[in-house]
């Protein structure tokens, strides 16, 4: 065999061997699964099941003051939100998601809500997870910004999450607009009138694993005497906090 024959046949094994060392490091980067996803997994079923009916019993308090005039307010754990996730989402909202997606859960921190999912479909077995950093764009307007999107550690495209928040705005009757704050796409989300009664969102705050929200309902009249009918907000400036 010819020199230049044996250098061909080293350059073609270093090139086979690199694109199967791509390939793998592409399959472990995909199927990676973050440990506060593993830890959100792990629970009590008891725990949960108390945890999924103190999330029930505080949207419900939370929908009704809302709907009635004055000042309400409210704080929601991961927990309660991940028992819900685990208990009453599967028992009565089985179809909630997509076949290819189980186990939702979520994660808070001051700087974020993540959500994440196992997602499977064929060979690809993958944890999807969503960040999304909430915040009070100006009295009734929240802003939910996109910070990134990760199929295990890589990166996600953001079209598949934009047009699931447009889908469930539009179910719940919400008012969304997009905008962009620099590179991450930002969603103006308001409340929707209740008959006479105009809900405003005053404060949004996160802590480490809870979610806070507080506000005050007016009658319409009284909301158009002080100006919420104007120009829907631009979210050119930054967030607020």
């Amino acid at each position: 065999m010819s020199r230049k024959m044996r250098w061909g046949l080293l350059i073609l094994a270093a090139a086979a061997t690199a694109v199967v060392l791509v390939a793998l490091g592409l399959y472990w980067a995909v199927g990676y699964e973050p440990a506060y996803y593993r830890d959100a997994l792990i629970g009590d079923p008891a725990a949960q099941e108390q945890a999924s009916d103190r999330m029930l019993q505080k949207t419900t308090s939370l929908v009704s003051a809302v709907q009635r005039q004055g000042h309400w307010q409210s704080r929601f754990t991961a927990e309660q939100i991940n028992g819900w996730l685990a208990v009453d989402r599967v028992r009565n909202h089985p179809n909630s998601l997509p076949s290819t997606m189980h186990d939702p859960r979520v994660t808070i921190d001051a700087h974020g809500v993540t959500i994440a999912c196992r997602y499977r479909q064929g060979a690809i077995d993958s944890v999807l997870s969503v960040t999304v950093e909430p915040y009070l764009h100006e009295p009734n307007v929240v802003a939910l910004r996109i910070v990134k999107a990760r199929a295990g550690l890589l990166p996600a495209p953001l079209g598949p999450v934009i047009d699931r928040l447009s889908d469930a705005a539009e179910q719940l009757h919400f008012d969304l607009q997009w905008r962009r704050d620099g590179a991450d796409p930002v969603a103006l989300v308001s409340l929707p009138e209740h008959g006479r009664r105009v809900p405003r969102i005053e404060n949004i705050r996160l802590g480490q694993g809870e979610l806070f929200v507080a506000g005050t309902t007016t009658s319409k009249k009284r909301a158009e005497g002080q100006g919420m009918g104007g120009e829907k907000p631009q979210v050119e400036n930054k967030k607020q906090k």
